[in-house]
């Protein structure tokens, strides 16, 4: 029997922005938003597409994806370079609203799709896990029984996995509640990425 040939990263993306398998799950529809280059380094796992980022197809083209991009301390030019960073969430359609927020990610995209994508990333260095659903999808028994929790062990994790708390303006309060995230573990991600970008196989950070 002859051995099956995997599609390369362009062609499985290709698939994957055309899948229809939670179509009639998705209130606006399916629009799959995910970037991704084989030369990346790190790796950003979120957790689904908000309405914003439904209607123009650009991940974290947000609050939530300013306030990210300041975490790490890159520029919008630097962030969505698929040389540099992928980003791959663990839903990739806006999964509707719910009681209290937006639904969780539908599990479908990371059942099909998530192995087959990482495969293809095989030069990442930092993978950062944003939000509880990344974290227990990537973590299986270490994550913690609290977002919390988590992030606050993050050493146990590195180098490979950062948690990070979501960025969202709605998160302000669990920001001022936890000083230490700001004083302890966003100085280690931004020096994790300046570090790793500054020998990227992109352009020269700047």
């Amino acid at each position: 029997m002859s051995k099956r040939i995997e599609p390369p990263l362009d062609a499985l993306l290709a698939q994957v922005r055309g899948c229809r398998v939670c179509e009639a799950q998705l209130p606006l529809g399916p629009r799959p938003v995910v970037r991704a280059h084989s030369d990346a380094r790190i790796l950003i796992v979120g957790q689904a597409p908000g309405t914003r980022v439904h209607a123009t197809g650009i991940p974290w083209n947000d609050a939530s994806g300013k306030r990210l991009r300041e975490w790490l301390g890159v520029d919008d030019d630097t962030f969505y370079d698929e040389t540099r960073l992928a980003i791959v969430p663990m839903g990739f359609c806006y999964p509707g609203r719910g009681n209290g927020g937006d639904n969780p990610p539908r599990p479908e995209c990371a059942r099909l799709w998530m192995d087959q994508i990482l495969a293809r990333l095989t030069h990442i260095e930092l993978t950062l896990l944003v939000g509880r659903y990344a974290q227990a999808h990537f973590l299986g028994a270490g994550n913690k029984a609290s977002l919390t929790d988590t992030v606050m062990a993050w050493r146990d994790y590195a180098p490979r996995f950062v948690p990070l708390p979501h960025p969202s303006p709605r998160n302000q309060g669990w920001f001022k509640r936890h000083p230490w995230f700001s004083e302890q573990v966003l100085p280690m991600v931004r020096e994790r990425v300046a570090g790793i970008l500054g020998g990227s196989r992109g352009r020269p950070l700047t």
